[in-house]
């Protein structure tokens, strides 16, 4: 076996095993968490979960992940909310639709009440979004010439992948290049 490499008798030579996690540890690993990326309740929880299997317990009892991630948003360090609502604005500036953006919030462990908000949003952007994303992959208005019939339903299952109501995706599809549909 090469230098740094690891074997089935335990670490590589020089790296020392981490230790387990205790209450102190736990802590500051959730804080650096938040401190470093927006997040949701349930993302940080899976995140000290994969932490706790990597490294192992060394505190007294079992951990208590659930008071700790309430207590950091009553802190206001998580506001799956905000979250939400920042979520569906960064998804639909690239262009994506309503469905694309629920999806990603469920994914992101966002329950019905805190996607209220975010789900708004999208809703209130999704012509404006359809219209970016149409730009983007030149779909429609922005086609350089018309879509033969296989490249309309290419063209449309693209606009649904991303998340757009079909009657807005058919609408936009079949607009003539250079002018824009009427939404």
């Amino acid at each position: 076996m090469g230098r740094g490499t690891e074997d089935s008798d335990g670490p590589a030579r020089g790296r020392r095993a981490p230790r387990p996690l205790d209450e102190e540890r736990l802590r500051e690993l959730a804080l650096h968490y938040v401190g470093r990326f927006a997040t949701t309740r349930a993302k940080l929880a899976a995140y000290l979960n994969r932490k706790l299997r990597e490294r192992g317990w060394a505190g007294e009892g079992a951990p208590d992940l659930h008071v700790l991630v309430e207590r950091l948003a009553e802190l206001g360090y998580i506001d799956d909310r905000a979250f939400g609502v920042a979520k569906a604005g960064s998804l639909t500036a690239r262009g994506y639709g309503t469905r694309r953006v629920h999806q990603a919030l469920k994914l992101a462990g966002v329950t019905d009440e805190d996607a209220v908000d975010g789900a708004a949003v999208a809703e209130e952007r999704a012509a404006d979004a359809a219209l970016r994303y149409a730009s983007r992959r030149r779909i429609g208005p922005f086609a350089l010439e018309p879509h033969d019939p296989v490249q309309r339903e290419k063209a449309l299952a693209a606009m649904i992948r991303a998340g757009h109501d079909f009657a807005l995706a058919r609408a936009i599809v079949d607009a003539k290049p250079g002018i824009p549909p009427d939404l």
